[in-house]
């Protein structure tokens, strides 16, 4: 007998992992354009980027959230950029964040370690639901 409680496989939430990874994605890729552009174009407001420039690697992370977070939120090339990213976020943890403390919670870097799995996630599990990859890929989707 199938199990309707939801834990299975054939239970309620299963049947939306499409939906529910397309949202993932979703989200995930605009909060990860607000970084962006909070460095880049200084919306929303962070004091400490004031002085951020193109050249630098805060302003080169800027770009790749900027570009990055469309991209994912789009669904375009959603696997290779969530792994880029993913690649970003690991990296942003141990030269900024892990100087301060190894501890996430000291060092303020629970975020990054978390987008840094979800990006992974990612990575392996596509899109999800609402991708302009899932069109690229079937174009009688787009029909």
């Amino acid at each position: 007998m199938a199990d309707k409680s939801g834990g299975g496989s054939d239970g309620f939430l299963a049947r939306w992992t499409p939906q529910l990874l397309g949202l993932l994605r979703i989200m995930s890729g605009l909060l990860f354009f607000e970084h962006g552009t909070g460095k880049l174009f200084h919306f929303p407001h962070i004091a400490l980027y004031d002085s951020v420039r193109l050249a630098s690697l805060v302003g080169v992370a800027g770009m790749m959230e900027l570009v990055g977070g469309a991209m994912l939120a789009l669904g375009l090339f959603a696997r290779p950029v969530a792994f880029l990213l993913s690649g970003e976020m690991a990296v942003a943890y141990f030269l900024y964040h892990n100087r301060v403390s190894f501890f996430p919670l000291v060092n303020e870097g629970d975020s990054a370690i978390l987008y840094c799995f979800v990006f992974l996630y990612i990575a392996a599990a596509g899109g999800g639901a609402w991708s302009l990859d899932r069109l690229r890929a079937t174009p009688e989707a787009a029909k």
